[in-house]
């Protein structure tokens, strides 16, 4: 009898808690060589698409391995230079991961927000996707600061909020048409600080 029990004990010891086996790679959508990996305890396997535009130019790329499920999120931000987008699908079996996250709406959804160009933060903004809130923040870089008002997502609003306090402060999201109209001080745009989306998947 003590002889089973030791047997089961020592079965659940080594082969209890399997950790999922994840594709993994990261590039340009196309060109993303795949490698296996084994993940920790508390992950899961991901799949996310992330789209910029800027301009006329669009960059799309993949990102795949393992992440912890509040890291699979979904969202897009807009600022009227540069959009940003996530799409991601997270699953739990071994190398379930190996299709792309398809690509978000890009369709006007009838929404506007405020944003700021180098004359201005009351030009207005038709929101996208599910860009259906409006934010206003600053932008940090250094001793160097500027206002930035855009289209986002409720769940990019959320994660701004909580990954780069260090590079966006006062940050506020509301929902109404051209709710970010409050009073704010123009200033040049010299640069653009989006790094939230890209962090929020590596760490």
């Amino acid at each position: 009898m003590e002889l089973k029990i030791f047997i089961a004990l020592f079965c659940a010891l080594f082969t209890g808690g399997h950790s999922l086996k994840c594709y993994e790679c990261s590039g340009p959508i196309g060109s993303c060589e795949s490698k296996e990996k084994t993940c920790q305890d508390t992950e899961t396997c991901s799949s996310a698409t992330t789209l910029e535009f800027t301009g006329g130019t669009e960059v799309k790329n993949q990102i795949k391995g393992c992440t912890v499920m509040e890291k699979c999120i979904n969202g897009s931000v807009n600022n009227g230079v540069i959009r940003k987008i996530i799409s991601t699908q997270c699953c739990n079996t071994d190398l379930c991961n190996n299709k792309d996250a398809p690509v978000p709406s890009n369709s006007p959804n009838g929404k506007q927000c405020y944003y700021c160009d180098e004359k201005s933060c009351f030009n207005k903004l038709n929101c996208l996707g599910d860009e259906d809130y409006c934010f206003t923040g600053k932008a940090t870089n250094g001793t160097v600061s500027q206002t930035v008002k855009g289209c986002a997502s409720k769940s990019a609003c959320d994660d701004i909020s909580q990954q780069v306090k260090e590079h966006l402060t006062s940050l506020s999201c509301c929902q109404m048409n051209l709710c970010n109209g409050a009073k704010s001080v123009t200033q040049n745009l010299i640069f653009l600080l989006w790094p939230f989306f890209f962090y929020i998947l590596i760490h």
